[in-house]
Parts: structure tokens; C-alpha cells; sequence
């Protein structure tokens, strides 16, 4: 007989459950263990924590609840020292190398995104909660986002956004001007029809495809589909972001080109989610 496991109650649900009373005009409640990762004082898991063991107050209480809201102007102290929770929008780019995985953990034992990049993030970075925009399979390797803000994962992997992505793709073979058609028309895959992309030469083996949609191993099952099999894949721009730092590097992107390179402003972003 199988058994149901039952359903995870979304972090966003169990927060709002212990919200009590209205919102204030122009109130933005956040939970508290996020909070704290978004503005950089430790990361979510810790925060978690750190607020279970009874070392957050909030407005001169301590809180054990990682889930209870949290306003704008209240004062909040860590291990009794008074930490801001203005938190800055941050987005850096990141050259995701071949075999680390965008998970929380890897069973294979070979690594995660996470861990690369908090292993060169100075110490003043090391505290925020990094959300993957997106996500990279272990063996592509290339230009990989990530925000303190879950609205630009939100934004960015919106199917209503439709943000393009470049990827150079080394495949058996040489592919077809009819091959190059078939993918710039779209392609019929199992889960549907794939939206038109972007597709040419760069070498005889060699094929640049821009995405404006981002579904599980769309870029080796669309070549597959035409006859061409994947062998290597990077991704080399999202927006008009182009990647330029080397391997395993990463950088800070400066607010104009989170706003003219992925069309994200945090004011005109969607709402809180979970």
C-alpha cells in the first residue's frame, strides 16, 4: 500500500497564519528568518535557528517562532545587538563551472552552487540568503543569477516575463539549415510546443540558441527533438547580461544593469510570494 505523505505547508502560508491583525497603510510584513537572510545578518537556515535557540528579540521580546512577522521600523537584536533590517537589493553573476549542482544539497557528494559561491563571497556577503535565479543542470556550465530578493527569482522565471537566454550549444553532428528552422518555428516536445527561439551557426558543430522560455532540459530535449544531440552547453547572457568573469568568479551587478539588463525594478516588481 503506498503512503500519502502529507503536503508541506508553504513557508509564505505558515507565516501569514501567525500574522494577526491588518497590514498598516503601506506596511510590508516580511518573516522574520528571511528577514534577517534578505538583510544579510545571517542566512535563512541559521536565522532559523538562531531565533529557535532564543537569540532574537523583536521589539524587546524574544522570538522562537522563525515565521513571525515582522515590520519595517521595529528594532530587532541578534545575540543583544541591534541588526538593521533595510535590506539593499543585491544581484550578482556567477560562472557556474561543469558538475556542481543548483540545489540545497547534492547526493552525489560533489557540490552545490551554494557552497561554491559562499567559498568566494567576502565576508560581508556571506550573511544574505543567495536565491538561484533559474537554474543550471550539473554538467552546463555558464552565467548563473543570484539576488538576496526572492521578487527577482520571481520576476525572472515568470513565463510571463519571457527573458531571453543565450546558450552556445556543441552537438553530434552538423546541424541543418532545415534542423536551424525546425528550432526557430519551435519544436513539438511532450509537455507542448516550445515558444520560436533564436537559433544559428557558430561553428559546424556549434549552435547559439536564445530561449525566451525556461523549461527542465529544454535547450537537449529541443536539439534532440531535431536530430542533434547535446554534448556540451553553456549559458552565455540572460537579458542583455552577458557574462564576464571567468570561471567559478563572480560579480556584483550594479543597479542599472539589473534594470536595463533584465527590465527588473524592485518598485514595479510582483508582490511577496512564497
Amino acid at each position: 500500500m503506498r503512503t500519502v505523505r502529507p503536503k508541506k505547508t508553504p513557508r509564505w502560508l505558515e507565516a501569514a497564519r501567525l500574522r494577526k491583525g491588518p497590514m498598516p497603510p503601506g506596511g510590508r510584513a516580511d518573516w522574520l528568518a528571511r528577514a534577517l537572510g534578505r538583510a544579510g545578518v545571517m542566512p535563512r537556515a541559521e536565522a532559523e535557528q538562531a531565533i529557535r535557540d532564543g537569540r532574537v528579540e523583536v521589539g524587546g521580546q524574544v522570538a522562537r517562532e522563525p515565521f513571525a512577522p515582522v515590520l519595517p521600523g521595529v528594532e530587532v537584536r541578534v545575540d543583544g545587538q541591534a541588526r538593521s533590517l533595510e535590506a539593499p537589493l543585491h544581484v550578482l553573476m556567477f560562472h557556474k563551472p561543469a558538475g556542481a549542482i543548483v540545489a540545497g544539497t547534492d547526493p552525489e557528494g560533489v557540490g552545490t552552487v551554494f557552497e561554491l559561491l559562499r567559498e568566494v563571497l567576502p565576508e560581508e556577503l556571506r550573511g544574505f540568503e543567495w536565491y538561484a535565479v533559474g537554474r543550471l543542470d550539473r554538467d552546463t556550465t555558464g552565467l548563473l543569477l543570484f539576488s538576496n530578493d526572492e521578487r527577482v527569482l520571481q520576476y525572472a522565471t515568470s513565463p510571463e516575463t519571457h527573458l531571453p537566454k543565450r546558450y552556445v550549444v556543441q552537438v553530434s553532428g552538423r546541424p541543418s539549415k532545415a534542423a536551424l528552422w525546425r528550432l526557430r518555428e519551435g519544436v513539438v516536445l511532450e509537455d507542448g510546443p516550445t515558444r520560436p527561439a533564436g537559433a544559428r551557426l557558430r561553428a559546424l558543430d556549434q549552435v547559439e540558441l536564445v530561449l525566451t522560455e525556461g523549461r527542465h532540459h529544454q535547450v537537449k530535449r529541443m536539439l534532440a527533438a531535431v536530430g542533434y544531440p547535446v554534448r556540451t552547453l553553456h549559458r552565455e547572457a540572460v537579458g542583455s547580461l552577458v557574462l564576464d568573469v571567468p570561471t567559478g568568479h563572480w560579480r556584483l551587478l550594479s543597479e542599472a544593469e539589473v534594470a536595463e539588463g533584465l527590465g527588473f525594478k524592485l518598485a514595479a516588481a510582483p508582490g511577496e510570494g512564497g
